[in-house]
């Protein structure tokens, strides 16, 4: 099966083209998937001469995934062809590029022609200026192919999900709902069942407050709000537990005990998970599409100095492949439930008499 990957360079003055340059070197990357990559072809010009071991790293211009060649790396140019790569500086310039990129991605996605996405970093700010009307990319694609997402971090040692994602720290208390907490409970479910193939998932849900509110001297919200959801999901079948304090939760590494997290909102969840778990992969989960993105930023400081680390981005796609090949066995499972059943109770397929006195276990 050729699975067809799109990756979008991100924002050209960031380490976005050094990152995809250095995981190319590895020729192979083609034996997984055809990529198809959304950029400036300048970009990749710019920060190729700057890796070294990049000579072999070449591209064929594609006007769109419809036309990207197996065993190559295929670019569709986007940006103007004059302009200026400002490694390290924001600019609206550099946004447009960005803006172009995600924005053709998505256009061949709904088209069919690529089947999972992969993210390089943005500026969020260089795309509102350049008239991006979106937050960040989670926003934007949940625009493009609808659905409320969930981001997800993930490691090997830890999935992080968020019930909140990009708002003010101000505003986190007020957006939080017992609804809310619910439904993000249950996606997060879904998609550890899902995209990663865990059966019975067990889910740890952190508290707002300090000390999980002191029992109301700190914040109600843990009474009212969390726990409330905390214990309608788990009559509902769901292996949620908490609130658990967030401090003392990642101190003691009780992390380890749960399949996946729900963090209140946002540094709340990234920041143990980027201290714990280097080259970690940001997912968005509850879409159509899969779409992956390392766990860091553009690194102005660092681009086009060639000493950008690809590790995180070479997880994204790893970790974009996985998810999509999980899809599909849930897919093929949910399509005929019986004939999996009785391939995992008795290893072989089993005549009718057999299959009548199956037992299934719940």
């Amino acid at each position: 099966m050729n699975i067809r990957i799109g990756v979008t360079l991100g924002d050209p003055s960031g380490v976005g083209a050094e990152t995809v340059i250095k995981i190319f070197r590895d020729q192979r990357m083609f034996d997984m998937a055809t990529f198809v990559l959304y950029g400036a072809s300048k970009s990749m010009s710019y920060y190729k001469a700057k890796v070294e071991d990049a000579e072999q790293v070449n591209y064929t211009l594609v006007r769109s995934a419809s036309e990207a060649h197996e065993g190559k790396l295929n670019l569709v140019e986007c940006g103007k062809a004059d302009m200026r790569i400002t490694a390290g500086e924001a600019s609206a310039e550099a946004g447009a590029v960005a803006v172009e990129s995600l924005r053709r991605a998505a256009e061949d996605v709904k088209a069919g022609h690529l089947d999972l996405l992969v993210t390089c970093p943005i500026n969020k700010n260089s795309m509102d200026e350049a008239g991006f009307g979106a937050v960040g990319h989670t926003e934007y694609l949940a625009q493009q192919f609808g659905g409320e997402p969930l981001m997800l971090m993930c490691s090997d040692i830890m999935r992080v999900g968020l019930a909140t994602i990009h708002i003010p720290v101000a505003e986190v208390a007020a957006a939080l709902s017992k609804e809310l907490i619910t439904k993000r409970i249950a996606q997060l479910e879904r998609s550890l069942k899902e995209d990663f193939g865990v059966r019975k998932p067990r889910i740890a849900v952190l508290a707002l407050n300090p000390h999980a509110g002191d029992g109301g001297l700190l914040g109600k919200e843990e009474q009212e709000i969390i726990a409330p959801a905390i214990r309608e999901a788990y009559e509902g079948g769901t292996l949620a537990f908490g609130p658990f304090a967030a401090d003392g939760f990642f101190a003691a590494g009780t992390f380890k005990k749960y399949d996946a997290v729900l963090a209140m909102y946002h540094d709340q969840g990234l920041a143990p998970f980027k201290t714990l778990t280097p080259y970690g992969v940001n997912v968005t989960t509850n879409l159509k599409v899969v779409r992956t993105s390392p766990d860091h930023g553009v690194g102005y400081d660092i681009a086009g100095k060639g000493v950008a680390d690809e590790s995180s981005m070479r997880n994204a796609i790893y970790m974009a492949l996985d998810i999509y090949r999980s899809r599909l066995r849930e897919a093929e499972y949910a399509a005929n439930p019986l004939k999996h059943i009785v391939r995992e109770r008795g290893g072989r397929d089993r005549d009718a008499k057999d299959i009548k006195e199956l037992k299934v276990e719940n």
